[in-house]
């Protein structure tokens, strides 16, 4: 684009403050700014096909391991909020008392109700029959995922499930730091948040490194399919 296409028009469209991020970053160069948020929203793209593709290897190799925390013959653990996430409280530095499981049983709470279909009769009522466990699991957040390598977690789920999701010798650790600073990505990608100021890198060996430690043959397929190595060498400045 040239400076004379980059008119006014551009911050009625983006907004001065959020184009002004793009221009500090072009010098206040218009045309280069508008290349500069071309290039941010194929990253943006780019980094969402990778993070979609190593979201769902997560949530099935956590769903896997879970279903190791149930006797056979019983609902599966989606179903299970109270078992498998029990009320357990802890004191916060304030001195409150709060369950650190609430937040985990609510969003399978409403990732049930989300995904549980509305069947309507002839009489005009309406019946709600269980959901499948898949399309539970579909409906909960990234968020949901991203918590249970929390440290509140170790002792209860780690050590005897959630660790048969990963690598064997996997530190729960290593998995916490790299979920943690994707979860981060994913919420700026959402939002179209500015890139220009993001270790994208970095970014970029959490997502390998992660999907390693769940399955060589997925961190083969995301490489080998990732737009991401190509758009990072090519930032306009």
């Amino acid at each position: 684009m040239t400076s004379a296409g980059a008119g006014d028009w551009i911050e009625t469209w983006l907004s001065r403050p959020r184009f002004e991020v793009y221009l500090r970053a072009a010098n206040q160069d218009r045309a280069l700014a508008v290349r500069l948020y071309e290039w941010n929203t194929a990253v943006s793209a780019a980094f969402h096909h990778d993070l979609s593709h190593l979201e769902v290897a997560l949530r099935n190799t956590y769903d896997r391991a879970l279903g190791h925390a149930v006797e056979a013959g019983k609902p599966h653990w989606v179903f299970q909020a109270t078992v498998i996430f029990p009320t357990r409280w802890q004191k916060a530095a304030n001195g409150t008392r709060y369950d650190v499981n609430e937040t985990s049983r609510r969003l399978l709470a409403e990732a049930i109700k989300n995904a549980t279909p509305k069947v309507k009769h002839p009489c005009g009522s309406e019946k709600r029959p269980s959901p499948s466990p898949g399309k539970v699991i579909a409906e909960l957040s990234f968020g949901f995922w991203r918590y249970l390598s929390a440290r509140r977690h170790h002792d209860p789920l780690w050590i005897p499930y959630l660790h048969l999701a990963f690598r064997a010798g996997t530190d729960r650790r290593d998995v916490d730091r790299h979920v943690e600073r994707l979860h981060r990505l994913r919420n700026r990608v959402a939002h179209h948040e500015p890139l220009l100021a993001v270790d994208l890198r970095g970014h970029w060996e959490d997502v390998r490194s992660l999907a390693l430690l769940i399955s060589p043959q997925v961190a083969a397929y995301i490489t080998a399919n990732s737009p991401c190595s190509r758009l990072l060498a090519t930032r306009p400045c």
